[in-house]
């Protein structure tokens, strides 16, 4: 007789992860899943320990989605054996301990679902990003991912399924944490739900020693083999309870598993005596224990058997060594390189607000009516100026008053004004009129209230991120004046300061038709490195800096861990680093008049080549046809291709650019 088996399917982020997470992670993360089998008329999850309920009964609601796996002949008592023989390896304190995207409620399921039908949950589940736990994001969802993974202890209350307005108060302290150092206690991060009290900030939890978890324990062949696939390095220890030489090493291998896993390299214990070990142990020829197999790219690359760890420590580290070799860069002494602050610039200078007002609004009264702009329009954007943004944007630079936020509900509401009026001007006033209004924005986006609304605001479809409206208007635009694009690109270098806009800047995924933000800002950025205007190139210059510093500091992070499997994801990516190095180098190459630029350029091609991963495939040969190492060793002296009279005069900018010239460009 055959039986019906479904999966059920729940968000625990109950949608905002979807929403939210390209914006916080830098990764579109459609949902926080968490799964449960159904068959034999009664739903089975791993939560706080294996917990069984009636279908659709259990403390997460309704599923999202109910998916068919197909049909079993495995009857109810032997599935309840095979259940209770689980019970020995979903324990409760694995839960606690082991939370993460590699051993929870989806690899129960996983294995349940193996044992069952011989098939494998869907790949879209199993391949949630291992990473999205230790963003900014994951941590403060945490807690609430903790409580719905597990069951209510007897006579409690069940939980609530996750409520939107505790999930807008949550994100708000993400914002804020995600915006860095800088960031204020009012950040705000507005979300569909209606408008909570800003939460307290508090320290976040070192994800890494909570979450995750280095050691994977392996109970069936598809399970195994889907870690094999999701990973490009993993050592298996086939191990079995009766086996006295495993529990001398097996220590070992748990502490270089807790030194050494990571996002590409997996640890996997595989007990032959629970469940289906044995059959993976068949599968891959393992007749004794202790045995360890070591895969790279899901192909074996050697076996070792006993107990001998110091044989085991090696082939551990050749194993990572093939998978990540590490960069080129990495063994060589780069001192000036390493000194780069990785601090974005930015250009804080506070205008005389009231003069910029008058200005703007000079421009406004000069506008005819018409259909397109009527007094109703002008009306409107001088009440928005002259009682909200200006007001607001003294207070937030009065040092006295800097210290207090303001309230959501102002912040939120001050954004979507400011926001349509920058739409109405936009489209009323010419080019050249445009920079007072660019340039209260600039000084905006000093506030991490308002940078975190319009990072927040590509994600809501009521509103108009007015950077990225900004942005295309200049990159589009023919022949712009010289102070809109001047205001534009330091504007621009100023969204760096917050890290949730920052990528949405350099977004790279395209929709439709529309060039991806990132695209748009390297059409704007390039011509500007060869403007004839001195200040149009150092603020272009800055924004170069600010994009390759964006870049260095998740590879810096990487090196800094020991762990090259958590090098940051960067596929496809080598063709536009070509792009931004040709731009930099031709606007070095152009450069001889200002020496802060050619600092600053040199700076920034220092981050693109120092870490990258495309060094040795795209960009060094690159580097030689367009003579690089020449081209920087010339601005060490002066003439028609130097910088100045006499040269680069700055001591720190001359060990700078010996040092990128002769290790960086050879």
């Amino acid at each position: 007789m055959a039986f019906p088996v479904k999966l059920y399917v729940y968000d625990l982020s109950n949608g905002l992860a979807k929403q939210l997470s390209l914006q916080l992670t830098g990764k579109q993360i459609d949902g926080i899943w968490h799964t449960s089998v159904v068959v034999h008329g009664k739903e089975v999850f791993y939560g706080q320990g294996i917990s069984t309920t009636k279908p659709g009964q259990s403390h997460h609601g309704k599923p999202l989605q109910v998916v068919d796996m197909g049909e079993t002949a495995i009857d109810e008592d032997t599935f309840n054996d095979y259940l209770q023989e689980m019970n020995d390896v979903y324990t409760v304190d694995k839960t606690i301990t082991h939370l993460s995207t590699d051993f929870n409620c989806n690899s129960f399921t996983d294995d349940c679902i193996g044992f069952l039908t011989g098939e494998s949950i869907p790949s879209w589940i199993k391949d949630l990003p291992t990473d999205f736990l230790s963003t900014p994001f994951g941590t403060a969802l945490r807690p609430t991912i903790d409580n719905m993974y597990r069951r209510p202890a007897p006579g409690a209350v069940s939980p609530q399924p996750y409520n939107q307005p505790m999930a807008s108060s949550l994100l708000q302290s993400v914002a804020a944490q995600a915006a860095g150092p800088s960031a204020s206690s009012g950040g705000y991060l507005p979300t569909p739900a209606a408008s909570p009290t800003p939460p307290s900030r508090s320290a976040p939890q070192p994800a890494a020693a909570t979450v995750a978890a280095p050691l994977q324990l392996c109970s069936n062949l598809q399970h195994f083999r889907s870690i094999l696939s999701s990973r490009r390095a993993v050592a298996a220890f086939f191990t079995s309870r009766t086996c006295p030489p495993c529990k001398v090493v097996e220590p070992v291998f748990e502490n270089l598993a807790s030194d050494k896993s990571s996002k590409g390299v997996a640890f996997v214990k595989i007990d032959l005596s629970a469940m289906l070990g044995g059959e993976v142990a068949s599968a891959y020829g393992v007749r004794a224990t202790p045995t360890f197999l070591f895969f790279l790219d899901g192909q074996k690359l050697h076996e070792l058997r006993g107990t001998d760890v110091t044989e085991l420590r090696s082939q551990i580290d050749l194993l990572i060594f093939q998978a990540f070799p590490p960069h080129p860069h990495t063994s060589q002494n780069l001192p000036a390189t390493r000194a780069i602050s990785l601090q974005p610039i930015l250009f804080t200078q506070v205008p005389a607000l009231d003069i910029v007002q008058s200005k703007l609004v000079s421009f406004v009264d000069a506008v005819p009516s018409s259909t397109s702009f009527g007094e109703a329009d002008r009306t409107r954007v001088k009440k928005v100026l002259s009682g909200s943004v200006i007001p607001f944007l003294k207070t937030r630079n009065d040092m006295k008053l800097k210290a207090t936020a303001p309230s959501v509900d102002m912040t939120k509401k001050l954004c979507e004004d400011w926001a349509g009026v920058t739409s109405i001007l936009m489209k009323a006033l010419p080019q050249s009129q445009l920079f007072p209004l660019v340039d209260l924005w600039r000084v905006g986006l000093l506030d991490n209230s308002i940078s975190s609304w319009c990072a927040s605001a590509s994600v809501n479809t009521n509103a108009v991120n007015p950077v990225l409206q900004l942005l295309d208007y200049a990159a589009t635009s023919t022949s712009l004046p010289k102070p809109t694009l001047l205001t534009t690109l330091r504007l621009l270098s100023n969204s760096f300061e917050n890290i949730a806009l920052a990528r949405t800047l350099l977004n790279a995924a395209v929709s439709g038709s529309t060039s991806s933000p990132r695209q748009t800002l390297t059409l704007l950025l390039v011509p500007s490195l060869l403007h004839e205007d001195a200040g149009v190139r150092t603020a272009a210059a800055s924004l170069a800096f600010n994009v390759a510093a964006h870049y260095q500091k998740p590879r810096v992070d990487a090196l800094k861990n020991g762990r090259g499997g958590d090098r940051p994801n960067e596929e496809g990516e080598g063709d536009w680093e070509v792009e931004v190095v040709s731009a930099i180098v031709e606007a070095l190459r152009m450069e001889t008049a200002s020496e802060d630029v050619v600092h600053r350029l040199t700076a920034a091609l220092a981050f693109v080549l120092h870490l990258s991963p495309f060094y040795e495939t795209q960009l060094k040969p690159l580097l030689e046809v367009l003579q690089v190492h020449d081209v920087l060793r010339a601005k060490l002296a002066g003439g028609s291709e130097g910088c100045g009279v006499k040269g680069v005069s700055k001591k720190e900018v001359k060990v700078l650019i010996e040092e990128v010239a002769g290790k960086l460009c050879r």
